[in-house]
């Protein structure tokens, strides 16, 4: 993902904040050694490949869910319309979760998934941010299920960073602190 030059409005502010956590989440993916993308810190929790998957799928079901259809390699032969789209697009993002974890192959799906992000909200009308849609049991925006979007990868861009640093590992850019910041 590139940075995109700043537009004005929601959109402009949306893409900006994408751009971020995107550089971020992929720079931590290829910054976890490939031997470490089944590290978990519990036996309960996610591995690193499952976080990172976990992001690219829940965008790619997200961006279903207000109408940008989920990527046919790989959720092939998902129902039409409803909650049985939906159930089956969440049992085919957990196989991917628990099936896929070679390092390029996830790394690559995150990249995509914010790729596709990125071009569905160039491409959406000012209008389509206001259409509403039901969504996890409530009537809302395709604003909000964008914002939320935006939040999950926010999320776990920031447990990325504590895994990282539980391993020994640096995140690969500089901590920035106000003691610092050039003075002018």
């Amino acid at each position: 993902m590139t940075s995109t030059p700043r537009i004005p409005g929601f959109r402009g502010e949306y893409l900006w904040e994408l751009d971020i956590v995107a550089r971020q989440s992929v720079a931590l993916a290829e910054a976890f050694p490939a031997e470490k993308y089944s590290w978990r810190p519990d036996p309960q929790a996610r591995a690193v490949s499952e976080i990172f998957l976990h992001v690219a799928v829940g965008t790619f079901m997200l961006l279903d869910v207000v109408g940008i259809v989920a990527p046919a390699d790989l959720y092939s032969e998902i129902p039409d319309g409803g909650r049985e789209r939906f159930a089956a697009l969440v049992r085919r993002s957990d196989e991917v979760m628990t099936t896929v974890s070679e390092k390029d192959v996830v790394v690559s799906m995150l990249r995509r998934s914010f790729q596709v992000l990125q071009e569905s909200i160039m491409h959406a009308s000012d209008s389509e941010f206001d259409r509403g849609l039901f969504f996890f049991g409530e009537e809302t925006t395709v604003r909000r299920v964008y914002l939320r979007m935006l939040a999950h990868a926010h999320e776990h861009m920031g447990q990325m960073i504590a895994y990282l640093r539980a391993n020994g590992i640096a995140p690969p850019w500089q901590d920035w602190r106000p003691d610092r910041a050039i003075k002018s």
